[in-house]
């Protein structure tokens, strides 16, 4: 009898029956974490271009103890978990990947069609709002003047509508030219940005500690109610008590400086990590990448103190107003010397426009990054869960389409960056609520498995609780307060659902599995027979045990030497044709279904139950229908 390997080995199969990439196959180019994590920075660093001023327009004066209050949760809640999730998770897609393996049958698929939906969103309008902060730095720029009169008479509205436009049409079309690779580029992009911010920032710092009237003013508006610039306040009073109560209560308006943290975990695979890692649990990768997510919390949380801080107390509360010089551009504004205060000598039109350009290629390669997230996730899960491979492999139609939606959006909400921050903010905190679920469910999975002190135990699942708790009163906060990022997630939740379900429906029918080889003479003597049998070759049960008890028994007696699953051919009979079909459940729940298509190895035996044959593939490729017709 002749033997065949299967392609690719054990751990590989695992991985993609979880729905994660390879260790290597598919990520042969690894760097260094610190250069990987500028990979994430495009986008989490990014924020810093409207930040400021979205802190500003929240919590008016108390946005630097707002800020702590970001700063604190950063820390101590999505980092703890995103290191836990780096750990549980290293192969790519993070706390999805991590919830599909946890929650089986179509509940658990129902979830992850869910929250690929808010995802979608968040990346959506990851790439619409950057745009629009994009724009305002271009319309706002001095040399703006000298464009055609055509384009400054519009409106300024217009302008920036028009401007937003152009961005996303243009990385539209960059991604229909191919997308390389970015490792290089976002080093030198977030280098730069990081650069100017630090120089900005750090004068204005200087600034107010040279001139401590300053910082007093700014104190003495704290014990001022009246002059928080703060609409609606839900609390009276002036003590420090109020205002912690207040910079808590105001904290899900900042949660868009958490945006981007969590792609840590989507580009891990893109880590290096130590010669010797085990491929399933990679050990210096994780490290690494634990590594990744400390230092861009550490840096951004340096950033936006400082950024909240300088903007609060050195820009003057008009400009900060909701269409002010300043408004989402506070860092600009002083880049540019617009502030009444003399911060720097180098600050000017010059320089400010290097921060312009700078500033502008960060926001627009934060797109770009969305872009290649929604590129890779609904190929990575979609043909899975129903939607046909052929449907997700085109690429530049997917492009076409995104591009299409980020139009729409940009033109309903009128390239507003405020207006867009809370559909935003409402796909970033499900997506990282997910990920604090999942946290919680492992853990508590994880006292009969790691044999870890009771107390250890609790007491980690009590703070992931906490953070838990948090996460999900800032995500309802926001629902409540902007209900437009739950409407437009709904939408694309029901837009995969639907498609799904009619992609499926229309596929039930098709010959999907496009030919086989024998693995020997006999095999292909009893799989002729199979065909011309008289009668139904079921597999045996007995008709007393329940379905889990019989589907655990007959994969028991059907899972071939060497592998984790069993996989039968079935007769099923419709009208006066006989079809036999291809099927297999899993080792750890047989409830769990799988087929497959093409280019496998069958090998048929009797399995010694009534005489039933059992056909046995190799050389697997999943593809998504529960029962497939074989011949």
């Amino acid at each position: 009898m002749n033997q065949h390997s299967n392609s690719g080995t054990a751990a590989e199969t695992t991985q993609k029956e979880k729905g994660e990439a390879s260790p290597a196959s598919k990520h042969d180019h690894q760097h260094f974490w610190l250069w990987v994590m500028c990979l994430t920075g495009v986008d989490y660093f990014s924020t810093l271009g409207y930040l400021p001023s979205i802190a500003y327009e929240a919590t008016g004066q108390l946005a630097p103890l707002a800020t702590v209050v970001l700063v604190f949760v950063t820390l101590f809640g999505a980092l703890p978990v995103y290191s836990y999730v780096a750990s549980r998770s290293p192969h790519g897609m993070g706390s999805i990947s991590l919830l599909e393996r946890l929650l089986h049958g179509w509940g658990g698929k129902l979830l992850v069609l869910v929250l690929l939906g808010f995802v979608v969103t968040a990346f959506i309008f990851t790439k619409t709002l950057s745009a629009s902060d994009a724009a305002e730095h271009f319309i706002h720029n001095p040399f703006w003047n000298y464009m055609p009169s055509a384009i400054r008479d519009l409106s300024e509205e217009t302008q920036r509508i028009v401007v937003t436009m152009v961005l996303l049409i243009v990385l539209g079309a960059m991604f229909l030219g191919g997308f390389r690779e970015v490792i290089r580029v976002a080093v030198a992009i977030v280098g730069v940005f990081l650069t100017l911010n630090a120089v900005i920032i750090a004068s204005g710092v200087w600034y107010l500690f040279s001139h401590p009237d300053r910082f007093q003013h700014w104190l003495s508006i704290l014990q001022q109610p009246d002059n928080w610039g703060i609409e609606d306040v839900p609390f009276s009073g002036g003590d420090w008590g109020t205002i912690v109560l207040l910079c808590c209560w105001f904290f899900p308006k900042l949660a868009l400086g958490l945006s981007g943290f969590e792609t840590g975990l989507m580009v891990m695979p893109l880590i290096k990590g130590d010669p010797d890692d085990d491929p399933n649990h990679p050990k210096g990768r994780i490290r690494n990448t634990r590594k990744l997510l400390l230092t861009a919390a550490l840096i951004m949380c340096v950033f936006l103190l400082g950024s909240s801080l300088v903007t609060t107390t050195l820009i003057p509360a008009e400009a900060l107003a909701k269409g002010g010089r300043a408004d989402n551009r506070a860092l600009a504004y002083l880049a540019h010397g617009e502030s009444p205060f003399k911060i720097c000598p180098v600050f000017g039109d010059i320089f400010g426009s290097i921060y312009d350009l700078s500033a502008v290629v960060i926001l627009w390669f934060a797109g770009a990054s969305a872009m290649a997230g929604l590129l890779t996730l609904i190929p990575q899960y979609l043909p899975r869960y129903g939607m046909a491979p052929e449907w997700a492999k085109a690429i530049r139609p997917l492009i076409i389409l995104y591009t299409c939606v980020n139009l729409l959006v940009c033109w309903i909400f009128k390239a507003s960056v405020l207006a867009q921050s809370g559909a935003y903010a409402t796909g970033v905190l499900v997506f990282i609520a997910s990920g604090c679920v999942a946290t919680l469910i492992d853990r508590w999975h994880s006292r009969k498995t790691e044999g870890t002190r009771f107390w250890s135990w609790a007491l980690s699942l009590l703070l992931f609780g906490i953070v838990t708790i948090v996460f999900f009163y800032t995500t309802f906060a926001i629902v409540i307060e902007r209900p437009d990022g739950i409407a437009i997630a709904t939408i694309v939740i029901v837009t995969i659902m639907v498609s799904s379900i009619v992609s499926r429906a229309v596929r039930s029918r098709e010959l999907r599995f496009e030919g086989f080889l024998f693995e020997d003479n006999e095999s292909q003597f009893l799989w002729e027979s199979l065909k011309l049998l008289e009668f139904p070759v079921l597999v045996p049960a007995s008709s007393r045990t329940t379905r889990p008890q019989r589907e655990g028994s007959e994969h028991s007696r059907r899972t071939p030497a060497g592998t984790g699953r069993s996989d039968r051919l079935r007769r099923g009979v419709s009208g006066r044709r006989q079809r036999l079909y291809a099927s297999t459940c899993h080792e750890s729940d047989p409830r769990r279904r799988t087929v497959y298509s093409s280019d496998s190895q069958m090998r048929v035996h009797r399995p010694c139950d009534r005489g039933s044959r059992v056909g046995a593939f190799e050389r697997r490729q999943a593809t998504g229908n529960p029962l497939r017709l074989v011949g």
